[in-house]
């Protein structure tokens, strides 16, 4: 497996940083790895896995060393995220590539598609959080944006643990959830001090533009991408699980089911890899 090289990619508004392990792959199209708002140190575990292809990992603009060079504030919507991630692909003249997409970055891929269809030969869309397709999606909504709110008003332990409750909550969200008390910070390992900074890109702007994003699920049936959907084998009753198979159903696809949660990849990347190679090259 080859060390990843660096390199940067001038875009409006940011500087973009992506990593790339040459690993040469002839037959094979170039995976890209996307997540967000984590980046590409999140997914080094699983690109180990593909030593027999060039696999390319960023940090999505207002994350880690993807820092933006205007005035706005860390994090981004999907359609800008899509087309960071079209700039990329086209910058590495590797389309049409593969591209395995978790969370906020399956949502972002997902809008690349629509947008962008010729670029991206399979998409594996691994738990995008779109709670537009759920039923309780003003109950998601209201507390995302609550949580949005509380990050502002109270700084990161009170949102973040209001953030783990969300996510980890199995089955559709109660109307009573949102606005409730925090839980204690403390108890998830948290800052129970307000800092004051208030640049987190996964408690500002993403909380609410990434999960509140209307997906053009016409233009992703049209597309000539082949178009997959992942849930977790332990996470498929939280909110990011059933928002992908509602995803799947609107697509007309059959959910794929990888090992682990919502962080497979990372707490078992050879057995989520051994799914994953099943799925693209199926």
């Amino acid at each position: 497996m080859s060390e990843p090289t660096t390199y940067t990619l001038e875009a409006p508004g940011a500087v973009l940083v992506y990593e790339v392990r040459d690993n040469g792959g002839a037959g094979h199209p170039v995976l890209l790895l996307a997540g967000a708002p984590m980046g590409a140190t999140g997914f080094a575990a699983l690109a180990e896995q593909f030593a027999d292809r060039m696999v390319v990992t960023y940090d999505p603009r207002g994350t880690e060393r993807s820092q933006r060079t205007d005035s706005q504030p860390p994090g981004s919507a999907p359609g800008e995220h899509a087309e960071d991630l079209r700039r990329l692909i086209q910058a590495l003249d590797a389309g049409p590539a593969d591209v395995f997409a978790s969370s906020g970055g399956a949502v972002n891929g997902l809008a690349l598609v629509a947008r962008h269809p010729r670029l991206v030969r399979t998409l594996v869309a691994h738990e995008p959080p779109n709670a537009q397709e759920l039923p309780d999606r003003e109950c998601v909504l209201a507390a995302c944006a609550d949580i949005r709110q509380t990050y502002q008003r109270s700084g990161y332990g009170p949102a973040m643990a209001k953030f783990i409750a969300l996510v980890s909550h199995a089955g559709p969200i109660p109307p009573g959830f949102p606005g409730q008390p925090a839980p204690d910070p403390a108890a998830f390992g948290l800052p129970t001090q307000d800092d004051g900074s208030r640049d987190d890109p996964l408690l500002g702007l993403h909380m609410t533009a990434c999960v509140g994003h209307e997906l053009d699920f016409d233009a992703l049936r049209a597309a000539p991408t082949r178009i997959l959907l992942g849930v977790g084998s332990q996470s498929g009753q939280m909110m990011a699980g059933r928002a992908a198979v509602a995803a799947a159903g609107r697509v007309g696809t059959t959910p794929v089911t990888f090992p682990g949660g919502h962080d497979g990849f990372i707490t078992d990347p050879a057995a989520f890899a051994a799914v994953l190679r099943i799925a693209l090259d199926r």
